[in-house]
């Protein structure tokens, strides 16, 4: 009895009704989608994506464009090396007396730090991070020495 009660305008009201469900159905799961993936949700897309009309460029207009990038690359090119060439500066070099001070001072330091001194170092000498060791137990210094 029931096949007999629908019609066919029922039955197409009906597939009209489960299509328009399954389109909305389709945007919430694309919009949860988005929400997974960290993204914002976006209004819902359509089934048919809108085109734009590309925008068309003469020939003319190309090879403008094309010249006066070629014109920046050289430019660009000429500078780099001229300018790098007159700007250097010469590497410096460091003197035997210099040389000879810093591995006196380092000779000298790593004599304190093996005989377990702390080197107590001029007022306008850089200093070091405190190590750990020394916060472990009190440092003896070579002036107490």
């Amino acid at each position: 009895m029931l096949t007999r009660q629908l019609t066919s305008e029922i039955l197409d009201a009906a597939i009209e009704g489960f299509e328009a469900r399954k389109l909305r159905i389709d945007a919430q799961i694309a919009q949860v989608r988005q929400l997974m993936n960290g993204h914002r949700p976006v209004a819902a897309e359509t089934s048919e994506p809108q085109k734009r009309a590309r925008r068309k460029m003469s020939a003319a207009a190309r090879k403008r464009m094309g010249d006066a990038q070629r014109k920046r690359w050289a430019a660009t090119k000429d500078g780099t090396q001229a300018a790098s060439k007159a700007t250097a500066r010469p590497k410096r070099k460091l003197s035997a007396a210099g040389r000879a001070a810093i591995v006196a001072a380092l000779k000298k330091r790593w004599a304190a730090k093996k005989a377990g001194l702390t080197v107590v170092r001029k007022a306008g000498a850089k200093r070091a991070a405190p190590s750990r060791v020394a916060a472990k137990r009190p440092a003896k210094t070579m002036a107490a020495a």
